[in-house]
């Protein structure tokens, strides 16, 4: 399970969390990972993933899963990805770097092609381009960590969830991929609402999003 990332505070803390609640609740064990890139540690410990999205700081999350699977936490044939806003980028990205390792993948409201959705946003916090990378000059750095551009590598069914009014992460980041895994014939199920922002505020929308979610762990990682 990965979390939202603004660099305000991207990390996982310790207190009530109504995800990890969700999962525990269903006999899920959870894993919530502080990689390299993550605040509160340092600036040694959040310069170290300046412009390694998709890569060291995927790694980090990739040893997170190995360490679960070693100490016998983690089954290595039904292993999940959870996560909303970077961590949605997260999660699509370990289906599609590290297809191997994950039996499904639930993206909220994730960054899918990073080149787009740094031209297409303010720069600011998360998206500062000393930390993500330059649209104009790393072109290419950002085509090669975008799971957009590697639809065709994700092996697992993908669950998508996106709403229209999205300030932060535009809708089309989602419809994209969708779009892409449709091409490529593979297995996802999107979730769009009209009158959600970033993340699911309304009360009625999160519950669906629940009963979605459970029912597609239930399908397809039981």
């Amino acid at each position: 399970m990965t979390d939202p990332s603004t660099l305000a505070d991207a990390r996982g803390s310790w207190g009530f969390s109504r995800e990890v609640q969700f999962f525990a609740d269903r006999g899920y064990a959870v894993l919530r990972a502080n990689f390299r890139g993550s605040t509160g540690y340092g600036l040694t410990f959040l310069r170290a993933g300046y412009k390694l999205r998709g890569r060291k700081m995927q790694d980090d999350l990739t040893d997170a899963v190995k360490w679960a699977i070693a100490q016998g936490v983690a089954d290595p044939n039904r292993v999940a990805i959870f996560g909303a806003s970077y961590g949605g980028y997260a999660a699509m990205a370990g289906l599609a770097f590290t297809p191997e390792f994950y039996r499904c993948g639930v993206n909220i409201a994730g960054v899918t092609d990073l080149d787009t959705f740094l031209q297409t946003t303010d720069y600011a916090t998360a998206t500062d381009p000393a930390y993500v990378g330059d649209p104009d000059r790393e072109k290419e750095l950002l085509e090669a960590v975008s799971p957009l551009n590697f639809a065709e590598r994700i092996q697992a069914p993908v669950f998508l969830a996106y709403g229209r009014l999205d300030d932060q992460v535009p809708v089309a980041q989602g419809m994209q991929m969708a779009a892409e895994l449709k091409k490529h014939g593979k297995t996802h199920e999107l979730m769009l609402r009209r009158d959600e922002r970033h993340g699911f505020a309304r009360e009625e929308n999160r519950i669906e999003r629940y009963r979605r979610v459970d029912a597609f762990l239930e399908r397809y990682l039981r």
